[in-house]
């Protein structure tokens, strides 16, 4: 069976950074007939809370989440919109 590129990129952020909530938003069709999207690679949200971005700034939580995600960003993802929060932080932190 085949996954969907959620499915592939949930499954990395949760290996990867093992977080304690995660959300993985598909917002493509939002941009159907985007430049962007006609290589037909993706746009998605992710909300993502894990002890590894304790005591991290925002650019260094953002460069672990591309780590993970890899080689998806040239095959499977055009735009990525990261939230990315450690335990007991909320976005207006």
């Amino acid at each position: 069976m085949t996954s969907t590129r959620v499915e592939r990129l949930t499954e990395r952020l949760q290996t990867g950074l093992e977080p304690e909530q995660l959300e993985v938003i598909d917002d493509s069709h939002h941009h159907a007939g985007h430049a962007g999207a006609a290589d037909g690679r993706g746009h998605f949200t992710v909300l993502i809370v894990s002890q590894r971005f304790a005591g991290l700034g925002t650019l260094r939580r953002h460069r672990l989440v591309y780590e993970v995600v890899g080689d998806m960003m040239t095959t499977d993802i055009h735009a990525l919109s990261i939230q990315a929060l450690a335990p007991g932080e909320t976005a207006a932190n």
